[in-house]
């Protein structure tokens, strides 16, 4: 059952702070990373991308949180069905959270063809199309103005419609001082806040797991 819900879009922090909830007790913690370890759960997210019903209890069974693209896109969903889940939305600067994914995960030109991925990339990217870049984006991420503004709206949305008692509106450079006062957990003694999947790192690991 989940206990932490994410509702801050990829490329504002998420990385670090699965794995600073999991630091606290909170993990395991649900990410996009997930989804590449369990392509099993690509069908699941591509139903949910769809509109069908899904069952979220089987989905993250053994999960206590989920943070990240795709869970973050139905947030609304999980508050729903874990009504005494928390909600951290995590968000940065709008113009360095557009160059931070411009550099990483968003489309481009660049993507290699069908012909030359697995089924299993194939399936992932369908999924991750029908979400996030023409689900959320409308199929203009590339487009910065468009990209930010849609960014913009949806930290002004999860702030207008969760309950404030529920939600924490937080970037990862604070630390561990509100996140740890949100979830009712003492800060860690002599533990570095975990700052994780810069751009630089992100590159670096997407080149290695490319072979270049």
């Amino acid at each position: 059952m989940l206990r932490v819900i994410g509702a801050g879009f990829g490329r504002t922090g998420t990385y670090s702070l699965k794995t600073a909830l999991e630091q606290l007790g909170f993990g395991p913690t649900y990410h996009m990373a997930e989804v590449f370890q369990h392509p099993e759960h690509v069908p699941v997210w591509q139903a949910a991308g769809d509109g069908q019903r899904v069952d979220w209890d089987a989905l993250f069974a053994g999960y206590q949180s989920a943070v990240d693209w795709p869970a973050s896109a139905f947030y609304r969903d999980l508050m729903g069905q874990y009504p005494d889940a928390r909600v951290i939305l995590t968000v940065r600067d709008p113009e360095r959270w557009y160059q931070s994914g411009r550099d990483t995960i968003f489309p481009s030109g660049a993507r290699a063809t069908e012909e030359d991925i697995s089924p299993e990339m194939r399936a992932h990217r369908h999924m991750a199309d029908t979400i996030l870049w023409n689900g959320i984006f409308h199929g203009q991420v590339l487009d910065r103005a468009h990209a930010i503004d849609i960014f913009t709206r949806h930290i002004e949305t999860v702030r207008e419609t969760v309950d404030p008692n529920r939600l924490l509106v937080y970037e990862v450079s604070q630390g561990w001082e509100p996140l740890c006062a949100f979830l009712g957990v003492p800060v860690p003694d002599g533990l570095e806040f975990p700052h994780l999947n810069d751009t630089e790192s992100f590159q670096q690991r997407r080149d290695i797991q490319r072979g270049s």
